[in-house]
């Protein structure tokens, strides 16, 4: 018998899609909102958003959404009031939703200068309920792998064979795994393109090198280099990986990476 959720209030499950992942200089290019009330009615709300702002190959390639995808659609400050009347009263549910999906929605808000706060919503988070019913540690690993207990957790020798026994019985569960070093390094570190260096401290946006971090997360190489040099100065000094120093290092000299968008396909 399937179990269900005990409600006061209608449910209103929610899921954007972005330019990219900060909520300050990013917009919502998608939206998707599922309300669900308490007698068992529900309709579905989904637009795409003119995001004011060109979208990132990067971030197309994550959703499949490009600028002439949404050149007609919507703006935000368009759609916002059917959008605080949809969450009117509602508590909320989504997926990663607490870090990703609201405070993208607040910031949106926020640019309208519309008075809009879910301050009163209960929020569920699927990720979150995911994490904690379903832990990745090395105890649980063996537990799902091996079906057996560690019994001296945390002793650095116990927790050595543990790993070997789980790796091994990886590599027997999955037979697409590679049996190559190389390969199986590659697998466990894919190389993410959306990255400039493999510490991820500057990411592309807009195929140019932007930060990645920090408080100025957002803001480009150059412009860094032109307005605070003394952020990369600082990170020449600091304990960064080699790499993400010389690319610091290089933008301090007007040296800065060029990405290759060869790849890149326009659709």
């Amino acid at each position: 018998m399937d179990r269900k959720l005990n409600t006061s209030r209608p449910l209103a499950v929610l899921d954007i899609e972005t330019t990219g992942v900060v909520p300050l200089h990013d917009r919502i290019v998608e939206i998707a909102i599922l309300r669900m009330e308490q007698d068992g009615r529900s309709a579905t709300f989904h637009k795409r958003i003119n995001p004011g702002i060109p979208i990132p190959p990067e971030a197309s390639s994550v959703h499949g959404i490009r600028d002439e995808d949404v050149v007609d659609c919507p703006s935000f400050r368009e759609l916002a009031g059917k959008i605080a009347e949809i969450l009117s009263g509602c508590d909320l549910v989504g997926y990663n939703v607490i870090k990703f999906d609201i405070p993208f929605l607040q910031s949106e808000f926020t640019r309208t200068q519309m008075s809009f706060s879910l301050d009163q919503s209960r929020v569920i988070d699927a990720w979150r309920i995911f994490q904690r019913k379903e832990p990745r540690d090395l105890a649980s690993a063996l537990r799902f792998y091996c079906k057996e207990q560690l019994s001296s957790a945390h002793s650095a020798a116990a927790d050595a064979e543990a790993c070997w026994r789980v790796l091994s019985a990886q590599l027997n569960a999955y037979g697409d795994l590679p049996l190559e070093v190389t390969a199986l390094q590659d697998f466990c570190n894919p190389h993410d393109d959306r990255f400039v260096d493999r510490d991820r401290k500057f990411e592309w946006r807009h195929n140019q090198a932007t930060v990645a971090f920090g408080r100025n997360r957002g803001r480009s190489l150059k412009e860094m280099a032109k307005v605070d040099p003394g952020f990369l100065e600082w990170m020449l000094k600091s304990d960064f990986a080699q790499e993400t120093k010389e690319i610091a290092k290089k933008a301090l000299h007007g040296e800065f990476p060029e990405r290759d968008t060869s790849h890149f396909h326009c659709r």
